[in-house]
């Protein structure tokens, strides 16, 4: 589903094509509307609710499909990076990388500041097959860094408010982190074959200086960037030790 306009970067394989990110990093925000932000987003959590249980069905049944033909059919490949996008928007706006308000539709108009691209491809059978296992390094880092960053999203919260806009290198390791969520979801998904990469941004020689970027093409980090990204790690890791720890404690206070 070529959602975005542009050709995108290519993996460490000959061939491997990575999902693509297009975000346009806003100037100013309304402190009114990050403000209220989450409220303003509870519609569009709520069609996420039922879009997720379709896409649950639909990759199960483009699981079986992918194993017998090798590639996803043209119409759960069009669904699925449909309700990626939607999820990629409305996840981005929640992190507070845009101001403007997610369509509801799985196709954005053509100026929204945020779009994805995926294409269809052939994919491995044995991949497809072991996806579960194969994701589990993925899995982890997806998930530490981004329990990182809602942990700690009440300054994030609060800075934008004050400030009306996210600190350039906040922004960088938000942005970072959402695209390679948005990546984990693709391969998921079964709409790349491409393995997640690029957590700590891309090579500033990725792409030619001529050629026209938006702030995640590529998605090039400051030394700044990177480190909020080791934080958001670290914070990531710590939640979960706490929440091991304190759910064990819990249990054996109720008995």
């Amino acid at each position: 589903m070529a959602d975005a306009r542009w050709t995108g970067p290519r993996g460490t394989d000959m061939g491997e094509w990575l999902p693509v990110l297009d975000l346009v990093e806003p100037a100013r925000q309304r402190r009114l509307t990050v403000l209220v932000r989450m409220l303003l987003l509870i519609p569009h959590f709520i069609v996420l609710f039922f879009l997720q249980i379709a896409a649950f069905f639909t990759t199960i049944a483009g699981w079986f499909a992918a194993l017998v033909l090798g590639r996803l059919p043209e119409p759960v490949f069009r669904f699925l990076a449909g309700y990626l996008g939607y999820h990629t928007r409305v996840s981005a706006s929640a992190m507070l990388l845009i101001d403007r308000y997610p369509p509801f539709a799985l196709n954005p108009p053509p100026d929204y500041p945020v779009r994805i691209e995926v294409r269809p491809t052939e994919l491995n059978r044995l991949a497809v097959f072991f996806r579960l296992i194969l994701m589990i390094p993925a899995a982890v880092v997806q998930g530490l860094v981004s329990s990182g960053w809602w942990t700690l999203s009440i300054i994030w919260w609060l800075i934008t408010l004050i400030l009306g806009r996210m600190p350039r290198p906040l922004f960088e390791a938000s942005a970072a982190t959402l695209r390679y969520q948005m990546r984990f979801n693709a391969y998921f998904l079964m709409l790349t074959p491409a393995y997640p990469k690029g957590f700590f941004g891309d090579d500033a020689l990725s792409v030619p200086e001529q050629r026209s970027r938006s702030a995640t093409m590529p998605l090039i980090m400051s030394g700044a960037g990177k480190a909020l990204l080791v934080l958001f790690l670290v914070v990531g890791v710590a939640a979960e030790i706490a929440t091991s720890v304190a759910t064990p404690s819990e249990t054996t206070d109720n008995w």
